[in-house]
């Protein structure tokens, strides 16, 4: 669990976020003309935030909170795996560069989709796999990919990915966000997520912004 390989850091990050009062705040999904927002959840969002923001087309992405009850859940809270929420990443993209289906295919391109409530080292149903949909034609187009995934048996075991509706989506504390770039020698960024984002590199066949 990454709470256990970063350490001291993450101590120290949760010092210094409690003595600030660092908070999560509810994002209105609302994406700017002409561009279009995505929610997934596949483990660790420190990774999955590296491994959009490499594709070409994608503006940005966040690092937050989905799939949960509860208002403005914390790290400490979502960590418990009780809120019901997944560590999970909005996705800003340009539909014009990049379609839903391709981020869909980053999305099972960079994770294990077949180990439930667990990503690598990372255990919890906080690292579930969760692939959100805003409408119909999303949903088809997530289900689509997973019956395609299985007949041509990339897997060897089931996948298990939840297909769920968006709802809302929490803003992680700003100290969450551009975590693999701003820490590029962090212990579990070196072990865990560069390993990670470079395995999806070699699997990855569609394209990747240069020096990524």
């Amino acid at each position: 669990m990454k709470n256990k390989i970063a350490g001291y850091v993450l101590v120290l990050f949760t010092i210094v976020s409690c003595n600030s009062n660092a908070q999560t705040k509810k994002l209105a999904l609302e994406p700017k003309k002409g561009k279009a927002i995505a929610v997934f959840a596949s483990g660790c969002f420190w990774c999955t935030e590296h491994v959009f923001e490499a594709v070409v087309g994608v503006d940005e992405a966040v690092s937050g909170y989905a799939g949960g009850s509860i208002k403005n859940p914390s790290y400490e809270q979502v960590g418990t795996n009780r809120t019901g929420h997944a560590e999970s990443i909005a996705v800003y993209y340009d539909p014009k560069i990049v379609s839903f289906k391709e981020l869909v295919n980053v999305f099972f391109a960079s994770q294990d989709p077949t180990t439930p409530n667990q990503q690598g080292p990372d255990k919890g149903s906080s690292y579930r796999s969760i692939a959100f949909y805003r409408n119909a034609a999303e949903k088809q187009i997530i289900e689509n990919k997973i019956k395609e995934l299985t007949a041509n048996k990339v897997f060897a075991n089931p996948i298990v990915t939840e297909v769920k509706p968006l709802t809302d989506f929490y803003e992680a504390e700003e100290y969450h966000q551009n975590y693999v770039k701003l820490n590029p020698n962090q212990p579990y960024v070196k072990g865990v997520s560069v390993p990670r984002y470079n395995k999806f590199k070699k699997i990855y066949k569609g394209k990747l912004k240069p020096k990524s």
